[in-house]
């Protein structure tokens, strides 16, 4: 024999492989994508803060008038 069985090693190391570089493709490919969270704007934060009773009414719409006064127009 000129192998040894190192041949059928061989092969049978190169299976192995496949099947797990297979298999890591077919997880990357349907693995969901993490998203990048969206930054709330101030107003949406007020809001948020009021909702769950962080605020009383009358900070909240003290706060709302002084966020509506600030945005520049365009933004």
């Amino acid at each position: 024999m000129l192998h040894d069985g190192w041949a059928f090693f061989g092969m049978h190391l190169l299976w192995w492989l496949f099947w797990v570089a297979l298999i890591v493709a077919l997880f990357l490919l349907f693995a969901p994508v993490p998203r990048a969270r969206r930054r709330d704007t101030p107003l949406e934060l007020l809001q948020r803060r009021y909702a769950e009773g962080e605020i009383t009414s009358d900070e909240y719409e003290e706060r709302k008038a002084k966020l509506e006064r600030d945005v520049t127009p365009g933004q």
